[in-house]
């Protein structure tokens, strides 16, 4: 079970209090960082079990704020009278799921939406092949739930009337969305039926209003419909400062600023400036009061930097023009449009001064690592997928892959997640993509077809990773294996890789022609059992053909070939021919073409090659 799949929701606490539901729990606990608490009546299942003391209640009342979500596998209502005195503000209440007795069933109880208790029971249910239970408006009409539709790119939820909004939407009613700053990307990942507005209709007023911006609009207090904001973290501030400016000024300057632009403190990226101020106590203790990071920069690179107000003074002082500007605009990404919404700005004590600068980034700030999972979605029917696979495309923030290959896995797609598919030949496109959602932060899942390490996306990424100079960790990699199509057309006809076998792609598109017939070549003459993908498609049809006279050359016109076209899905083909007759049935890039060695045989309607045990 994959550890990564749950960091998302730590610290997790598991509770049990029979032996037979510790025995259901306890897999989740020792391949991932989430403790299991029993009863001191209950034996410890492992090392990453451990025993409460006293009663259940008065323990968990101890441990309500020391865990992001918890697990019990015990009756619902026994769990709803255990944490109801603790409950306090959805915004605040941890994830809370309930595994039914026999695991058949995972209830997600409470902290459904900002708790992410929908998600860890969907996590939970696929692990256990059970069935999630959620009891959420957005679950049923497919969208993202207002109260967290910002968390993956990091936007900060602002004032208004989030269960006012939510109603609205669970009610279908029209939803005004204004939105001046942040990611699109979640407004095209919508169901055809949704209830927000983009282009308003003057002659039709909206029932609730959605704001997506990164200044403060204190007009809505007094509105009479619902209103919310979400600030996007797009502002950057660019700060100068004498020698041990204090906190109070610096925070003060920052208020000011804010106010009389009427921006949002939560639309904050961070905070810029020069290298020499890397350590100024004043302007460290704000970042970590107000939990920005820091980012610094060379004289010699602020220097460069075209602004509006240089000073000669300064200058002189550190070696650059200018510092809150030139920081403000240097800490932009590249190749984005360089723009000061708010030009420096000075502030100053008795004995101190700051000086602030404001910038407006194209793309937001997430604040968060991003990850990259390669996953192998094996032949594409949804029972051939493993539950660590169907949990990370659950879990992933956004989907990319080849687009027949996300139709197969629609089912498993969740409101709220960015889906971007591509034609077959946009394989680097994609690679390119997913890297870069991971960079921003993003927990991406790239989807391949088999295995992605198989003739599949799964190289193609670390490749080009490779080529990026990442550093082995950021974003983390981690890779789903799937049922490969060799595997899965094999298992539909009996058999034929009980001995030795290879692989051989008869594509040379990104393989050399002549590369290929030499491994053909090879393949026969060494009596492998050979599976064949792509093996012809509208263009290329020789190939093959080739294939079968050096085979022929080597084995018998008898030798038995199985040609399995869309193995386990709905439009699966299985042919049972030999060597001599297999060009006489259609071959497409679809199938898998299996031929035998000198020992495989058929019997009945199965292959069978002997491993030798007789």
């Amino acid at each position: 079970m994959s550890q990564s799949l749950f960091e998302s929701f730590q610290p997790l606490a598991a509770i049990a209090t029979t032996p037979g539901a510790a025995k259901l729990l306890s897999p989740f606990c020792q391949t991932s960082s989430i403790r299991l608490w029993l009863p001191e009546s209950v034996e410890l299942p492992n090392d990453k079990a451990q025993h409460y003391q006293g009663s259940l209640k008065d323990w968990l009342s101890q441990a309500w704020n020391r865990y992001q979500g918890f697990i019990f596998c015990l009756a619902t209502g026994a769990v709803v009278r255990l944490i109801a005195p603790l409950l306090s503000d959805k915004a605040q209440d941890p994830a809370v799921v309930v595994v039914e007795g026999t695991g058949k069933y995972v209830i997600s109880l409470c902290g459904g939406h900002q708790g992410g208790a929908d998600r860890l029971a969907k996590v939970i249910a696929m692990q256990l092949d059970s069935t999630p239970i959620l009891t959420g408006a957005s679950s049923r009409l497919r969208l993202p739930g207002i109260d967290i539709l910002g968390q993956a790119f990091g936007w900060v939820k602002g004032d208004g009337d989030w269960t006012g909004v939510s109603a609205a939407i669970a009610r279908q009613e029209r939803v005004q969305v204004i939105q001046d700053s942040g990611s699109l990307l979640w407004q095209k990942n919508l169901p055809q039926q949704h209830p927000f507005i983009f282009n308003p209709d003057p002659a039709t007023p909206p029932d609730a209003m959605v704001r997506i911006t990164h200044r403060l609009i204190s007009a809505q207090l007094t509105h009479k419909i619902p209103q919310i904001q979400w600030h996007p973290r797009v502002l950057w501030l660019g700060v100068g400062c004498t020698r041990n400016a204090p906190l109070d000024l610096i925070e003060n300057s920052v208020d000011c600023v804010l106010k009389q632009h009427q921006l949002a403190s939560g639309a904050i990226a961070g905070v810029s400036t020069i290298e020499l101020k890397q350590d100024e106590v004043g302007l460290l203790a704000f970042c970590q009061k107000w939990q920005l990071p820091l980012k610094t920069f060379s004289a010699a690179s602020l220097k460069s930097i075209s602004v509006p107000n240089p000073s000669i003074v300064v200058e002189q002082e550190v070696g650059t023009p200018s510092v809150a500007e030139a920081s403000a605009l240097a800490v932009l990404p590249e190749n984005t449009a360089k723009k000061l919404i708010i030009k420096k700005q000075i502030f100053k004590s008795e004995t101190a001064a700051v000086t602030i600068a404001v910038s407006l980034s194209e793309k937001e700030y997430t604040a968060r690592e991003g990850r990259l999972w390669l996953v192998g979605i094996g032949p594409g029917e949804l029972t051939q997928i493993t539950p660590a696979a169907k949990s990370a495309i659950i879990q992933a923030d956004a989907i990319v892959g080849y687009s027949l290959y996300l139709e197969l896995i629609q089912p498993l797609l969740q409101p709220g997640q960015i889906v971007e598919a591509m034609p077959i030949t946009q394989e680097r496109q994609r690679a390119g993509r997913a890297i870069e959602l991971a960079q921003w932060g993003l927990s991406v899942a790239v989807i391949s077809s088999g295995d992605c390490g198989v003739y599949a996306m799964g190289g193609l990424v670390l490749e080009k990773l490779q080529t990026v100079g990442w550093d082995g960790s950021t974003p983390a990699i981690e890779v789903f294996p799937g049922i490969t199509a060799v595997v899965a057309a094999a298992a539909r006809v009996g058999t034929p890789l009980m001995h030795d076998f290879c692989t051989i792609s008869l594509s040379d598109l990104l393989t050399p022609r002549h590369v290929i017939e030499k491994r053909i070549e090879m393949a026969a003459r060494g009596d492998f059992v050979t599976a064949l993908y792509n093996p012809r498609s509208q263009q290329r049809t020789t190939l093959i053909e080739q294939t079968q006279a050096v085979f022929l050359q080597h084995r018998q016109p008898e030798t038995p070939v199985a040609l399995v076209r869309s193995a386990y899905r709905e439009d699966e083909a299985i042919i049972l021919t030999t060597l001599a007759k297999m060009l006489t049935y259609p071959i497409d890039m679809l199938t898998v073409v299996l031929i035998g060695n000198r020992t495989t045989r058929q019997y009945e309607n199965w292959l069978i090659t002997p491993r030798g045990y007789e």
